[in-house]
């Protein structure tokens, strides 16, 4: 499990988005905080890999608390949820080694989305031990893989999302034929879907041989792997 630390100056606000992360397999939350200074103490205290890290905070804004953590020798993992949009704050966050911004309002897809990259992320980085360039690649294609403007042609989100689906409830290697039966559609477009995946790293591809004929493809997606470990 991926445990998660919320902190938002506002109570409902945090709430809202605990319940999101709830909804996603593979996280928990461990703790909900709404100023600056309870985010760090809770960050030394329980050890979280992930933070949900608001901008705007009644003691210190958020960038603080990021450069506070880093100075101090902190990995963990941070995904800024603000309603800044200036270029100086941006900045700071990506500067911070933020892993996503993502700018309120939003509905629970858009978390959901990033937090399925960003576990898809870990996953394949904490398997990776001298990774090659096409490696290092697939890492960061993770982290971008959650905009629909971001879909080459072709390729739609609610179908892709679909097949996402199909493949998480498979619960490890899938086939073409079984992801098609399970999604509800051609044997042809859910290939074409997961060798999308595929490419862009979020899903593992991997062969398995015969007596005769061609080898079939398995494919297992990254994320199932992160949230049964």
């Amino acid at each position: 499990m991926i445990r998660v630390l919320v902190v938002d100056d506002d109570p409902m606000t945090a709430s809202i988005h605990r319940s999101y992360v709830e909804r996603v397999p593979g996280f928990e939350v461990i703790g909900e905080v709404h100023t600056g200074g309870d985010a760090l103490a809770h960050v030394r205290s329980l050890h979280p890999d992930l933070v949900l890290l608001d901008i705007y905070l009644p003691d210190m804004s958020g960038i603080e608390v990021l450069r506070e953590l880093r100075e101090h020798g902190s990995q963990v993992d941070v995904i800024a949820i603000t309603a800044a949009k200036d270029v100086e704050t941006l900045r700071a966050a990506i500067h911070g080694g933020i892993v996503h911004y993502l700018v309120k309002p939003f509905f629970f897809d858009a978390l959901r989305e990033r937090l399925e990259s960003y576990a898809a992320h870990r996953t394949r980085l904490e398997r990776l031990s001298e990774p090659e360039q096409a490696d290092i690649d697939h890492v960061f294609a993770l982290l971008r893989m959650h905009g629909r403007a971001s879909l080459p042609k072709g390729i739609s989100a609610p179908t892709l999302a679909r097949v996402i689906e199909a493949l998480r409830a498979a619960e490890g290697d899938a086939t073409a034929v079984g992801v098609s039966e399970r999604a509800g559609i051609s044997r042809g477009t859910a290939r074409r879907y997961l060798e999308y995946l595929a490419a862009t790293g979020a899903v593992e591809l991997s062969l398995r041989y015969g007596v005769t004929g061609r080898p079939e493809h398995l494919y297992r997606w990254a994320g199932t792997v992160g949230a049964a470990s």
